[in-house]
């Protein structure tokens, strides 16, 4: 039976708070919670509900045995949002830019999706305790996955982050989807030149209609932050798995290390910028952070898209360097082993890369620690063969900072003293022991 005749035939629709009782291996289960809409992607036989602790379940309708409206759905009111707020003398203005993720986000059960509340008002509902920091005026972008995330995304963030920054605003908050945050952050980072008042940059791993939610806090934090002394593009995500405090990471030291946790942020080959917690409090954690000062930012978007990632694994081909060449590509990075190494029957393909003016960086899949070609035979060859040694930086960030360096220029000695030079913190002058978290 479809879902669809199910709940016509049980008099039941999207949003009724229900009871249901199934049948599984001949013991009876139950569970309440909200009716939502069928997935589209399924079979069309299953009865989707929100249980109170925020999760889906799916369960099959031939196996449900008895199913009780508690409550019925709601009316939804026709509700007019106003565009602004009156704002509050005294408080600095914040701009939030949204371009999805679950960050300040509401149900819609007419389609089962969770969008993003980014009129004023619905910001004052979703998260109120924002208008007491700031007046925050909101502004929607786009609202994409952000593994749909491009460089024209970046550069289209970018300038809308310095037209608002040079507009007044005391900074910005970048409201994002926290898979590829870290490669924005560091796209802002080299983007956004003369930066003079914070960019922050801000997701949820758990989306808003979950009541484990990160996404209030989150937000909190990115706003006090935002309007702190540090002029420089960073990620404000949880500190830990409680709600204690968020830090502050720098925008090109920062990743994702877990699929779910809140915590799923950390600095990597680095110390995090400051803590944050939501009734204001900040603790600095360095003191070598840009700090705000007078002038216009400006936004350098020059970026070369022809640039590849590759991950080197036991029985990788060299016709993978190949297969980049022949299609024109003007830059590789490479996620070497260890020190940063790749097998030695790829370095003949990479040798006709350089050859062919091709840039070939090499960092490490290691993450942590630095590149070291220098140590062991494999890495000398490499070197000789013209590849580009990037200190400490991680893999997306030398990806995304190659990019900005071949919008620039394709000399392969200008591209590497540049993917040398320290812009936006990306390279630490050596590797701190205390910046290793297990």
């Amino acid at each position: 039976m479809k879902v669809e005749e199910f709940m016509k035939r049980h008099g039941i629709g999207v949003g009724d708070y229900v009871k249901v009782v199934k049948v599984e291996d001949d013991d009876k289960v139950e569970y309440e919670g909200l009716i939502m809409p069928p997935y589209e992607l399924s079979e069309g036989d299953t009865l989707v509900i929100k249980l109170d602790n925020g999760y889906n379940v799916g369960i099959a309708v031939n196996k449900i045995v008895s199913i009780e409206v508690i409550e019925r759905a709601k009316a939804k009111p026709e509700v007019h949002f106003r565009a602004e707020l009156e704002p509050k003398p005294g408080l600095p203005s914040i701009t939030i830019l949204g371009t999805g993720g679950t960050i300040a986000s509401r149900i819609d059960y007419e389609t089962g999706a969770v969008y993003p509340a980014f009129t004023a008002e619905e910001l004052a509902k979703a998260v109120p305790e924002i208008f007491e920091i700031a007046n925050v005026k909101p502004k929607l972008l786009f609202n994409i996955f952000s593994e749909d995330m491009k460089p024209s995304h970046w550069v289209k963030i970018a300038h809308e982050a310095a037209k608002e920054l040079n507009s007044g605003a005391y900074g910005v908050v970048v409201a994002h989807g926290t898979d590829t945050m870290g490669y924005t952050s560091a796209a802002l980072s080299f983007m956004l030149r003369d930066l003079n008042k914070p960019v922050i940059l801000v997701g949820a791993q758990r989306s808003s209609d979950r009541p484990s939610s990160d996404a209030a806090m989150n937000l909190i934090c990115s706003v006090r932050m935002a309007t702190s002394e540090v002029a420089e593009v960073m990620v404000v995500m949880h500190g830990e798995t409680g709600d204690t405090y968020c830090l502050a990471h720098r925008g090109t030291k920062v990743r994702k290390m877990h699929t779910s946790r809140r915590d799923a942020f950390r600095s990597i080959n680095d110390i995090p910028i400051a803590k944050i917690w939501s009734d204001g409090r900040i603790e600095f954690l360095r003191d070598d952070y840009r700090k705000r000062s007078e002038g216009d930012v400006w936004v350098d978007d020059k970026l070369e898209e022809k640039v590849a990632l590759v991950k080197i694994y036991p029985g990788v081909s060299p016709e993978i360097i190949d297969f980049f060449v022949d299609r024109g590509y003007k830059g590789i990075v490479i996620e070497g082993t260890g020190l940063g190494h790749t097998p030695n029957d790829m370095i003949p393909s990479i040798r006709r890369a350089v050859e062919e003016g091709v840039a070939v960086c090499m960092t490490s899949q290691c993450l942590y620690g630095r590149v070291n070609m220098n140590v062991y035979a494999t890495g000398r060859k490499l070197l000789k063969a013209g590849v580009i040694p990037c200190e400490d930086m991680l893999p997306e960030t030398a990806y995304v900072k190659l990019m900005w360096v071949l919008g620039h220029t394709q000399d392969l000695n200008e591209v590497r003293n540049m993917m040398l030079t320290n812009y936006a913190g990306e390279i630490t002058p050596y590797t701190k022991p205390n910046t290793y978290l297990i």
